[in-house]
């Protein structure tokens, strides 16, 4: 883990891995979304406009989720529900602050609705593989003792894995580093990237405009659900299940209900039925052969 990155020269101002990574995330999410936008002849000015409205949206419902799923055991007081760059955001937290951004978006400036979704599913995914690796430079969302040789990661003394075995009196405090977990981070970094390769290749497969999103809802609960099994920093609320997996299970049946309404669409897609949008045309025409 590296939770300080380095200081800004002169200033001394730290850059934090987590928050760097974060905005990494946007600005890849924003850029994969609009490129994806124009090569679907949709209007790109309009991801890149909403991708401002998600961005925020999905960074308050974020942290928000972890002010009120810690508060009193990791958030103490309304000091520390803003201090954002030590991490504790929480995924599904920002797909929920993302998805009302993104409706509310819409209602204001009305839009395609399907086409416009599977623009966005590529980018989350690619956000996702990017937010968990500032999650591992931060050193949350870590996982249970893992003594798997070459697998297990420690963590340094001070960091919330660290301190966790040492409430459970399984080191000292002396002791440097925790014993060995999972890189529950680096799992989920993983898993981005292949529903990232997923939903690419399947991309140009689809029959109806939507089913990409879709294919995101459905298989991204299955892994999330699993990877919450070698997690160490939830505890459970409901039969035996965090509530990250309780949301996985709400999102896997509303994916399914999603993807059987979608068969009852027409077998259509925007990119089919509509031209280049006027200003690419153009782009097209003036660009050098």
């Amino acid at each position: 883990m590296w939770q300080v990155l380095f200081r800004v020269p002169g200033l001394g101002v730290p850059i934090f891995g987590y928050g760097l990574f974060l905005f990494f995330a946007f600005l890849f999410s924003m850029n994969l979304a609009a490129w994806r936008a124009r090569r679907e002849h949709l209007d790109r000015d309009l991801i890149l406009d909403m991708a401002l409205w998600m961005f925020v949206g999905g960074l308050v419902g974020a942290r928000l989720f972890y002010v009120v799923q810690k508060w009193g055991t990791e958030v103490h007081d309304i000091v520390e529900a803003f201090q954002i760059w030590k991490g504790g955001i929480v995924f599904y937290g920002s797909i929920m602050g993302g998805a009302f951004a993104f409706f509310t978006y819409r209602a204001l400036r009305p839009f395609p609705l399907r086409p416009y979704l599977d623009c966005v599913a590529p980018a989350i995914a690619i956000g996702i593989a990017l937010g968990r690796v500032g999650c591992f430079l931060n050193g949350c969302c870590y996982g249970d003792r893992c003594d798997l040789p070459g697998l297990g990661v420690s963590f340094p003394a001070g960091t919330a894995p660290w301190a966790q075995q040492l409430a459970q009196g399984l080191i000292t405090n002396d002791a440097p580093y925790s014993l060995p977990v999972h890189p529950t981070q680096i799992y989920a970094a993983i898993d981005g990237l292949v529903l990232l390769g997923l939903l690419t290749a399947f991309y140009p497969l689809r029959k109806r405009d939507g089913e990409v999103m879709g294919l995101l809802m459905i298989t991204y609960p299955i892994s999330r659900f699993f990877i919450e099994y070698l997690r160490n920093d939830e505890r459970a609320v409901a039969a035996g299940l965090t509530i990250s997996q309780l949301i996985s299970v709400g999102l896997l049946l509303g994916g399914l209900a999603y993807w059987a309404w979608l068969r009852t669409c027409p077998k259509t897609r925007w990119v089919d039925e509509h031209p280049p949008i006027a200003r690419d045309v153009k782009s097209a025409q003036t660009a050098p052969a």
